[in-house]
């Protein structure tokens, strides 16, 4: 990879630009090795410049937000992992009750900006442990609510270098898709549409569902989530639960007996671990009731 980066210097600033990079420093997992790689571009003419070097070079790479719903294998990732860190900003207009954000900024950071301004809408956020890049690219969603709900507009960086604006109808929202991977597209920032509220009434209820998720779910260990997406039809958790797998451990690597949707690293877990356990739950439900569980979580690198 030193040609990479010696290429990558030449788009991005030396400062922004991390060799070997271990990545279980960057995904709530706690786990992953290096990354070849790891830049975080500051500025839409430094990121557009990165993308061009890792496509004309033919070098995989990775778009990362808060590696909250990722896995990244024991041997890193032999490629560029992008981080959105700086793209961070926010901007909220109280009257139109608009809130634009850039995509790496944390939907928490956004949930309190909007709550700040009396602006209600967008309380189920306010757990997810996101960032505005990844819930808009997977529509994100709790406790009955989803992004495209609130969602306005994008601002993305197309493969070809353009930066252009689409409307949110125009992206294919979905349980958990959209129209943004598929198109090769880089999210850049977006624009939220809110109404006036009530402060008191948007803290009580921020502050509701944040009791709600301690309670039932195992905040106290590293994981990524919601580890598999709910099967039309079916709840994961009461599948996985069904499977007798409530509390099954493999390695350092647990289904989670406070709630049976989440994998998570109880001792030490190596990635190898979590990935062994998914594909182990995955086929015991599926001798069970038939259903085929999918994977959530992304998966990148060398397991």
């Amino acid at each position: 990879m030193t040609d990479i980066y010696e290429k990558l210097l030449g788009a991005a600033d030396k400062n922004h630009i991390k060799v070997g990079e271990e990545m279980r420093k960057h995904t709530s997992f706690k786990v992953g090795g290096p990354a070849a790689c790891f830049v975080t571009p500051t500025e839409e003419k430094e990121l557009s410049g990165v993308l061009r070097v890792c496509r004309e070079e033919e070098v995989p790479y990775f778009i990362l937000g808060n590696g909250s719903n990722l896995l990244v294998g024991d041997e890193g990732f032999d490629g560029v992992v992008i981080s959105m860190d700086g793209f961070a900003g926010c901007e909220v207009d109280r009257e139109t009750g608009i809130v634009q954000a850039g995509a790496g900024l944390s939907l928490a950071r956004i949930a309190q900006e909007a709550y700040k301004a009396s602006l209600t809408g967008f309380e189920f956020a306010a757990g997810i442990p996101g960032t505005l890049g990844g819930a808009v690219v997977m529509n994100a969603g709790a406790y009955g609510s989803e992004m495209k709900e609130v969602l306005r507009s994008v601002r993305v960086l197309t493969p070809e270098g353009e930066v252009k604006e689409i409307p949110a109808p125009e992206l294919n929202l979905g349980y958990r898709t959209s129209c943004i991977i598929p198109m090769e597209y880089v999210v850049l920032d977006a624009k939220i549409r809110l109404k006036e509220g009530d402060p008191v009434s948007i803290k009580s209820r921020m502050d509701e569902l944040a009791g709600r998720r301690k309670e039932k779910q195992p905040l106290e260990y590293p994981s990524a989530g919601s580890t598999f997406k709910r099967p039309e039809g079916y709840f994961a958790g009461k599948l996985i639960e069904d499977a007798g797998l409530r509390g099954f451990t493999l390695g350092g690597a647990q289904v989670s007996d406070k709630h049976c949707g989440f994998v998570i690293n109880k001792d030490h877990a190596t990635a190898a671990d979590i990935k062994a356990l998914c594909e182990e739950v995955k086929e015991r439900v599926r001798k069970k009731s038939g259903v085929e569980l999918e994977m959530e979580v992304k998966t990148l690198g060398k397991f």
